[in-house]
């Protein structure tokens, strides 16, 4: 069986956001899938942040959750996201993936459209 070519196009977003424990990242992790606003997340922590925030510098634990999406669910995605962190503002930033195996972008794309009712 022949390997699927690499789409040289994507329409799949890879989006991160951190929060400050592992049980939170899952709840957004699972809470977004369930969803059908990401195909799926990895959890990556705990990493260190260092930051500027309100004038003081700060340093501190926190869990990286990295989620496939595509475009056409990526503001819907980030506005659960908004809704769901309790962060005052969270960081929710998006990467458009510029090449990847075919069948595995279609499999993001599948996962993430909305079932008809």
């Amino acid at each position: 069986m022949p390997k699927p070519e690499p789409s040289e196009s994507s329409s799949v977003l890879t989006v991160l956001t951190t929060v400050d424990t592992a049980e939170k990242a899952q709840a957004l992790a699972r809470g977004a899938v369930e969803a059908r606003l990401a195909a799926c997340a990895q959890i990556s922590g705990p990493v260190t942040s260092v930051y500027r925030w309100e004038g003081v510098l700060e340093t501190g634990q926190e869990w990286q959750v990295l989620l496939k999406t595509t475009r056409a669910r990526y503001a819907d995605l980030e506005s659960w996201l908004t809704e769901h962190h309790d962060y005052e503002t969270p960081e929710i930033i998006a990467t458009r993936v510029e090449r990847g195996a075919g069948a595995y972008l279609s499999w993001v794309a599948a996962e993430v459209t909305p079932a008809v009712e």
